[in-house]
């Protein structure tokens, strides 16, 4: 039984997962030839290989010793959520900055370690770089304080 709550073996069947649902998706596309490639050709193959690589890897962890998996940690995964919804609901009332810095604040009281000053500096750098790569680079039309600028 616990060949089976392997990381190997869970992985491999997420890979066989995905490809399950890629086809599923993908069933009324158009497959065509591999001369003429339908609109559902890429796809297709896609989870051909997803398929392929999910059973190797199950194969594998079937007969090697792997790691164990360990329980989920539920703290971490509520406030990295929280703080994504968060940052959603708020962007286009607040503006990018402000947004940012509580997705990252609500998503750092999730680690065990918390430190105030890190979280400062990553707010500061990430809102530098999230600036520069939206507003400048790229021309969005997202407010980086709302009202301000």
């Amino acid at each position: 039984m616990t060949r089976f709550l392997t990381k190997d073996f869970l992985s491999g069947l997420m890979f066989i997962a995905f490809g399950l649902v890629a086809l599923y998706f993908g069933r009324h596309l158009a497959l065509g030839t591999a001369v003429r490639m339908g609109p559902g050709w890429v796809p297709h193959m896609l989870a051909y290989i997803l398929l392929g690589l999910g059973f190797l890897i199950c194969l594998v962890a079937f007969f090697t010793v792997g790691e164990l998996v360990e329980r989920p940690k539920l703290k971490p995964i509520a406030l990295v959520t929280l703080g994504i919804v968060l940052f959603a609901l708020m962007l286009e009332r607040t503006g990018m900055v402000p947004a940012l810095a509580v997705l990252v604040l609500v998503a750092s009281l999730g680690g065990d370690e918390f430190k105030v000053i890190e979280v400062i500096g990553n707010i500061v750098v990430l809102s530098v770089l999230c600036i520069i790569v939206f507003k400048v680079g790229l021309g969005m039309n997202i407010s980086v304080i709302e009202g301000v600028w």
